[in-house]
């Protein structure tokens, strides 16, 4: 079974001490990646999960996993063999990101396999997969300067619609889907809330938000109040009771908010940067001296409003999990992850830097 006398011995010793334990699943009956997958997925359907996050799950499992290490028996994934998929995965062009997104989908697989009974190891937990991290992996956030043109933009609008969602993003820090699912019943002006219960996915369907941590009431300044009154008088009705949906009151597509609205805005407050010009084919056009055309482009998504938001919340002394509950993280390394650079004491810091200063040379 093995190529070397070495690594049966140590499979044996291994295998021995799972006997003694009592968590060994013998290979004969020990699905294999594919099977097991095909019952992750099945799962995955059983608990209504959203389309798109079945079809992302779906695109790891036959673009990621399968191709690799599909016809294992998960009972042959031993930590070392988790590595060496991930190094694979690395040699064949994968992103850092993309190999921690498909692991920790190899890692539900076994928790499916766990609870049917299938599997007594849980390989990718506490997992140290060392890949190389060259990317800054700071989110890049608008300037202050950005924000105040891009709300003075969105004021000079027409409808209303834009100075209330640009405001809501900026200054409560919903996601796009969430700002596409909002409802009026969710905005108390009373109690100067929004309740954030819910969202709508990439197929205009309203579901459950992305965790239980997710879901969270926040504070409304007046200058917000005034704005969804405002839009509120001139908001399509609809049977979803939507406060920023398409001309019908159903759900607006994440692109069309783009390409009627925060594009447009951006370019009107000169937020912007220089794109390629493709043609129908995608290809860079080229002008006379061979060079690639280029054009003014929008430099944000709306999820840029997001990481403002916090941003502005941590510089008014937000602690870590403030942000976490206001910011809806399902948990609080995502937000150290995401965040984390921003939580800076820059006096203490100083201080620290002029006293080593101070102790190497005496002044």
């Amino acid at each position: 079974m093995f190529d070397r006398k070495s690594d049966g011995e140590a499979w044996l010793i291994e295998t021995r001490h799972d006997v003694a334990r009592g968590v060994h699943t013998p290979g004969s009956i020990s699905p294999t990646v594919n099977e097991a997958g095909a019952l992750w997925i099945k799962r995955c359907n059983e608990k209504k999960l959203e389309a798109m996050t079945i079809k992302g799950y779906e695109e790891h499992c036959a673009l990621h996993i399968y191709p690799f290490i599909g016809a294992k028996k998960l009972s042959d994934l031993t930590v070392p063999a988790v590595n060496a998929f991930a190094d694979q995965l690395r040699d064949a062009g994968r992103s850092s990101e993309m190999i921690k997104r498909v692991v920790r989908s190899l890692g539900a697989i076994f928790k499916e396999a766990r609870r049917r009974g299938l599997s007594n190891v849980a390989p990718t937990i506490g997992l140290d997969l060392d890949l190389p991290e060259r990317d800054d992996p700071r989110p890049v956030i608008p300037t202050k300067a950005e924000l105040q043109a891009i709300i003075t933009a969105s004021t000079a609008r027409k409808s209303r619609l834009w100075r209330a969602l640009v405001l809501v993003a900026i200054f409560c820090g919903l996601r796009a889907s969430e700002l596409r699912g909002l409802r009026w019943v969710d905005v108390d002006f009373e109690a100067r809330l929004i309740n954030v219960t819910q969202r709508a996915d990439a197929s205009h369907k309203i579901g459950r938000l992305k965790s239980k941590l997710a879901y969270r009431s926040l504070r409304l300044s007046s200058l917000l109040l005034n704005a969804l009154r405002e839009w509120k008088l001139a908001c399509p009705k609809g049977d979803l009771d939507l406060v920023f949906p398409n001309g019908i009151g159903k759900v607006e597509s994440y692109a069309n908010l783009i390409e009627h609205g925060f594009g447009p805005i951006q370019i009107a407050a000169n937020v912007t940067k220089l794109v390629p010009v493709t043609d129908d084919a995608g290809k860079p056009v080229i002008n006379n001296a061979g060079e690639p055309v280029m054009r003014e482009a929008p430099r944000y998504g709306l999820h840029a409003l997001r990481h403002a938001c916090a941003s502005l919340w941590i510089e008014q002394g937000h602690n870590p999990k403030q942000i976490q509950t206001l910011m809806g993280h399902s948990s609080i390394m995502v937000t150290f992850d995401t965040y984390g650079h921003l939580f800076v004491d820059s006096e203490a810091d100083q201080r620290a830097a002029d006293n080593v200063q101070a102790k190497l040379l005496g002044s």
